[in-house]
């Protein structure tokens, strides 16, 4: 069985001369940090911050490449926020995973 594929981009990366932070990659940490059991369900992966990533791209063409982004497993339920491209499955935003695990785990909901 495969698992579900977390992109993030990297905590302090460099962009425009200084180290950044994405805001939604910081909320998904913080909200697998609450719920240890659903970071348990899923690969990690980070992308750099330059366009493409191709991680991304390689399994959602090319335009795609949104961090943060969750992948399905094939395996995986549908479930609020699910997009398609082909025959892939992701969410690209981080209320929309949170409502997703929400309803298929039954954890709290983002405000």
């Amino acid at each position: 069985m495969s698992r579900d594929q977390l992109f993030l981009l990297p905590p302090g990366f460099a962009d425009r001369g200084e180290r950044q932070y994405c805001p939604e990659c910081a909320e998904l940490w913080g909200l697998l940090a609450y719920y240890p059991a659903i970071k348990a369900t899923l690969d990690v992966n980070y992308e750099g911050v330059a366009h493409p990533r191709k991680q991304l791209v390689a399994r959602l063409g090319e335009g795609n490449w949104n961090c943060p982004t969750l992948v399905l497993a094939a395996e995986s339920p549908e479930g609020p926020g699910v997009k398609r491209v082909d025959e892939a499955r992701y969410i690209d935003n981080a209320r929309d995973m949170g409502r997703y695990w929400a309803a298929l785990y039954g954890t709290a909901v983002p405000r």
